[in-house]
């Protein structure tokens, strides 16, 4: 019979033909000639059954139909080690999370855990073999590649990097990750010695250059007896949350290129070597506006009084302690495009710190004669070039909110002010939410936008966003005096 020639099919008639081919272990053609030969010929026994599923009910768990609602879709690559079991709660956090799971064992891997286990709680076959018939027939190990948004190895073992790093592709694993176009986060597991081994190094290093993502390994104990250090998996929680944050779309980065420095947090004014003046800022919501300013691409300097936070990721950060330092650090970081001046600075100071702990001697009080601190915000406002382009003020009320806010709106020179009412009623001071009202200038006077209660990070995201507002428009020129 001369070859066959067929054109026009559609996309689920084609994949049905090659799915039924490759299971009755028949070249497309060859199937065709068999199904046609059906349709004149009494069925020959001799003839396998065709086995594959009509077109409608073709379509693999994992592979979604048209028009479908999508979900995030994970291939994970279990490695061959004692970590492996983890992996089973990585699947369940992870479906937990909404997300579509495939999974592919090293040969190695199956001696911990089962393809049954992992199917079970991924709810879709498992790959395990290079040279499977029924995947291969269409280049499987392509599709699980690219049939997905991420690309996960937990454990991924020093064996497994070794090939990633050299362009091994000598099992389904391997292959999978040497024609991977979708991003890869790997989460080491093997014993300390390996981990600190030269070769791992090199080898983590060279992934790393090449956009490879990792989480871990941990410290800890491991599960030889005796063996501890670096080198536990991450744990499934971790890996999870890392791959939420990975899938989600990219932040917008309104700020990108522009410069922001922040104070944050209470100075302390000593008195001696063990008292102090001081206020009960916690710095909460100057690191959250750090954070947002970050997250949306600036480049932050956050000059930080004495707090009890870590430092926001990312972010640059001069720690001091009184006024003084204060404003060497501010004037030290400009040029900026943003000033924002959340910090709470001791108005006054002892005018002569004692050298020692003034001692009671049952006597007349020691005289504390005070002396004013710089005003950061009023100097910083009115520099000449060096003058950030945006200078915001906070003002931290006990009365009288918005009327003391106008006044220090018109004696700083700054040109927003966010004032918050900081009464002990409130519990804004060393809470975790605040009220807030943006000060700005318009034409007709200064406007009031009175924000709803809200937590410090929401505070935070809305004054930057209205910042990027801000500069998207009016700001042409980075880091220059206001126009």
């Amino acid at each position: 019979m001369a070859s066959l020639t067929i054109r026009k099919l559609d996309d689920s008639l084609k994949t049905y033909l090659r799915l039924r081919s490759a299971q009755n272990k028949r070249s497309v053609e060859e199937e065709v000639r068999v199904i046609l030969r059906a349709l004149i010929e009494p069925v020959d026994p001799s003839e396998p059954p065709a086995t594959a599923p009509p077109p409608a009910a073709l379509p693999e768990p994992g592979f979604p139909q048209p028009g479908a609602a999508r979900e995030a879709r994970v291939t994970l690559i279990i490695g061959g080690g004692i970590a492996a079991y983890k992996s089973l709660d990585l699947i369940r956090r992870l479906k937990e999370r909404h997300i579509h799971v495939r999974c592919v064992l090293t040969k190695a891997a199956t001696q911990f855990v089962t393809e049954l286990a992992a199917s079970a709680l991924s709810g879709d076959r498992v790959f395990t073999d290079l040279f499977d018939a029924r995947s291969e027939f269409d280049v499987g190990h392509i599709r699980l590649a690219r049939d997905c948004d991420l690309i996960v190895v937990a454990p991924a073992t020093a064996d497994l990097m070794s090939k990633m790093a050299h362009g091994a592709a000598d099992d389904l694993a391997s292959a999978i990750l040497l024609a991977a176009s979708r991003p890869i986060l790997l989460a080491p597991a093997m014993n300390p010695m390996m981990w600190s081994n030269p070769a791992t190094r090199r080898n983590a290093a060279t992934l790393q250059r090449d956009g490879v993502h990792m989480i871990g390994p941990n410290a800890g104990e491991m599960a030889e007896r005796g063996e501890a250090g670096i080198g536990r998996m991450a744990e499934a929680i971790e890996i999870a949350d890392a791959v939420v944050a990975m899938l989600k779309p990219p932040v917008p980065r309104p700020l990108a290129g522009r410069r922001v420095l922040i104070t944050a947090g209470p100075t302390h004014e000593p008195i001696d070597p063990v008292r102090y003046i001081a206020n009960r800022s916690s710095g909460k919501q100057g690191f959250a506006i750090a954070a947002a300013a970050q997250a949306v691409g600036a480049d932050v300097r956050l000059i930080a009084g004495p707090v009890e936070l870590a430092d926001p990721k990312g972010v640059s950060v001069t720690h001091v302690e009184s006024a003084r330092q204060m404003l060497e650090a501010v004037e030290a970081e400009l040029p900026a495009d943003v000033a924002i001046f959340a910090a709470a600075v001791a108005d006054w100071r002892v005018a002569h710190e004692g050298g020692q702990k003034l001692k009671k001697t049952g006597k007349a009080i020691p005289p504390l004669q005070l002396t004013e601190n710089p005003d950061i915000l009023a100097t910083i406002s009115k520099l000449g070039e060096k003058r950030p382009g945006l200078v915001i003020g906070f003002a931290a009320e006990t009365e009288h909110l918005i009327d003391n806010a106008k006044a220090k709106f018109a004696r700083k020179g700054c040109d927003w002010i966010v004032a918050n009412d900081v009464s002990p009623a409130t519990g804004v001071m060393g809470g975790d939410r605040n009220t807030v009202h943006l000060l700005t200038k318009g034409a007709d006077g200064v406007h009031v936008a009175s924000w709803p209660i809200m937590t410090k990070d929401e505070v935070a995201t809305a004054l930057v966003a209205e910042i990027a507002k801000k500069l998207n428009k009016e700001l042409t020129k980075p880091m220059g005096p206001p126009a």
